[in-house]
Formats: structure tokens, sequence, C-alpha cells
């Protein structure tokens, strides 16, 4: 327990910080003052700067200190101060509530970047809403903070081969999916209807394409409009 604090609270720093745990860590092993006062200065800013509350959906309660990927160091400018539901929901998009991230149409115009990059990442993941494309359309990031907003997007995009729907849950052969959208099938004849339920899928060499058979047909379907069931 002891090593897996000391390991997100020093050498992790994109990973959350929960107060307590970091008091009991560094009272329980000692680890140095000027640590200790780094990181609890972060989180006495945050809580000042954002009124002891989420700064993306202003819940009050189980509140943690969150660094913006990519950051080389830990201050309070890379990072902000989330709630447990929305941190939940930004470390497994597969938990992902739609309407819990509505709190976005004003949280996006907050005066810091780093909760400005988040508000923009988060409507990406939602952006076959409607509302929330609406809202990334009227979202302007300075040039500076919009490089930040994307160097996650192209980082993840290097690294991860795996097929991800719609909210970046991992799709795998054999899983079953919802469509998101309705879809016209060319060469078959028929629309594949939004909500229509895909079983058995099948995986291609291409991540952003799944197979599946829709109305006994076998068709090939692009992730970014499925859902994973």
């Amino acid at each position: 327990m002891l090593l897996s604090l000391i390991y997100a609270a020093i050498l992790l720093p994109y990973e959350i910080i929960p107060r307590k745990e970091i008091t009991a860590c560094f009272s329980t092993i000692g680890v140095s003052s000027i640590t200790k006062g780094l990181l609890m200065n972060i989180e006495q800013t945050l809580f000042a700067r954002s009124d002891s509350k989420c700064e993306l959906c202003n819940a009050e309660s189980n509140l943690s200190v969150y660094e913006v990927p990519p950051v080389t160091e830990a201050n309070a400018d890379q990072s902000i101060l989330v709630c447990e539901t929305c941190l939940d929901q930004i470390e497994n998009p597969e938990n992902i509530n739609t309407n819990h991230w509505r709190c976005l149409n004003d949280s996006m115009w907050s005066a810091v970047p780093a909760v400005q990059v988040m508000a923009w990442r988060q409507l990406k993941r939602l952006n076959t809403e409607v509302w929330a494309q609406d809202l990334l359309d009227i979202l302007y990031l300075d040039e500076e903070t919009q490089i930040w907003a994307a160097a996650n997007e192209i980082s993840e995009t290097n690294t991860e081969s795996s097929s991800v729907d719609s909210n970046g849950a991992v799709l795998n052969a054999g899983d079953s999916v919802t469509l998101i959208k309705d879809l016209d099938v060319k060469g078959a004849g028929f629309t594949a209807k939004r909500g229509t339920l895909v079983k058995g899928i099948s995986l291609t060499d291409n991540p952003e394409h799944i197979e599946g058979r829709v109305n006994g047909t076998r068709i090939v379907l692009l992730t970014k409009f499925l859902k994973k069931a």
C-alpha cells in the first residue's frame, strides 16, 4: 500500500492525488518536507482557485487533484480539481454518462487553460452527440492551449492499436455493440437504424472498422458510430 502511494504521489505526475492518502503516506514514511510542501501547495492553490468545487461540474465533495497530461512537472497551472464522478469517467471512458457532461456548457468558458483542455477532450469523446459537437464548434482555444489539448489525442493515436467504440471502450472479437446513429448500408439497400444491436462482432486489420451482421447481412461498421453493449 505504501509503495503504491509513493509511486502515485511522486513518480507518476499524471495520477490522481487524493488529499487523505497523500497526508497519510507522508506522515507514515517521512518523505521530504519539500516534496510534501509542493504537493500540498498545489492542492491548496486549486481549492482556492476553484472555490472548493470540481472545476468541470461544480460538485463540492470527493475532490482530487488531477494533472492534465502530458506534463513534465507538478504545478497548479497544469492541474485541475475534479470530483469522483468526473474522475471515474475521465479515467474509464466506458463508464461515461453523456448527460453528466452537459456541465461543460459552463466550464468550457473557464479562464484556466487546464480546464479548457479537459473540456475540449471530453467534448471530443462525445462528439457524436449533437449538443457536444455544437459546443465543440464554438469553443475557442488559443494556439498554445489547442496544441496541449490535441497532444494527448496524438499520443493515444500513436500508441493505441485496439479498436475502440465512440466512448473509447476497447472492442474485442465476440462483443456486442449498439449503433448510435442511422447508417446507410451501400449496396445492401437498407439503413441500419440507430439502436440496432449487433452481436458477435469480428475485428479487422483496420482498428477503425469492425464486421457484424445486420438484417442478416454481414457488413463493415465504423467504430466511431458504435457503443459497446
